[in-house]
């Protein structure tokens, strides 16, 4: 993805790359994503290709090389094999929610992370996500999608699950609950007192899991 800003022209030149880009546009050699936004279509034996998902919203969460927000959501469900749905929708987390946009065939949602975005941070912070929007997993069964982020968080380093455990304080108690449920019944030896003190015990979370899949799923007040 490029914009005419992009060419090392002379400012007084700059109306005639946009006359010349958007003559581009017009004879198909080049697409326009959004406003002041193009790329050049790549072919498949398939059709056009759309711009890969990281090009098409670099511009949202990067600013001068430092992180301002990260692809989450259903791309993130994807990702993480806890859906096989193709999403039709980016949703992208910040600090400060933002109206939807529209970008190409994508629309844009915005979502509000309460946690200061580094580059370090952004896995665990999609991860966390998932547990956050854990009821918005679609085509997958509670029970199927919670195995699968048992099986994640097995896989993570002390230093991850550690960052996981302080991060997820600043989300909602569901996600704080499903977390502690996850790491005692996968990551048996951690301390996670800080979380089941967090939580509120006098609510019940509802996420639909099995005492199977979540035998402690009570204990962390889990339905």
């Amino acid at each position: 993805m490029f914009t005419s800003s992009d060419f090392n022209i002379d400012v007084s030149k700059q109306a005639t790359v946009n006359k010349v880009l958007n003559n581009m546009v017009a004879a198909g050699q080049i697409r326009r994503l959004s406003k002041g936004r193009f790329y050049k279509p790549k072919m498949s034996e398939f059709g056009e290709l759309q711009p890969d998902t990281f090009q098409m919203v670099k511009d949202l969460i990067e600013k001068n090389g430092k992180p301002t927000g990260y692809i989450t959501g259903f791309t993130i469900f994807n990702k993480y094999a806890l859906t096989t749905q193709v999403p039709a929708a980016l949703q992208i987390g910040v600090r400060k929610d933002k109206k939807p946009i529209v970008r190409g065939a994508y629309r844009i949602y915005f979502v509000s992370q309460p946690n200061i975005i580094t580059k370090e941070n952004i896995p665990v912070l999609q991860l966390l996500d998932c547990l956050r929007f854990f009821k918005s997993i679609p085509d997958t069964m509670p029970d199927q999608a919670c195995r699968r982020l048992i099986a994640i968080f097995k896989e993570l380093d002390d230093k991850q699950l550690l960052s996981a455990k302080k991060l997820v304080l600043k989300y909602n108690p569901a996600s704080i609950a499903l977390l502690g449920a996850i790491l005692e019944n996968a990551c048996s030896g951690g301390d996670i007192s800080i979380l089941f003190k967090a939580i509120n015990h006098q609510s019940t979370y509802k996420l639909g899991i099995s005492e199977e899949v979540l035998p402690n799923g009570k204990k962390w007040h889990i339905l």
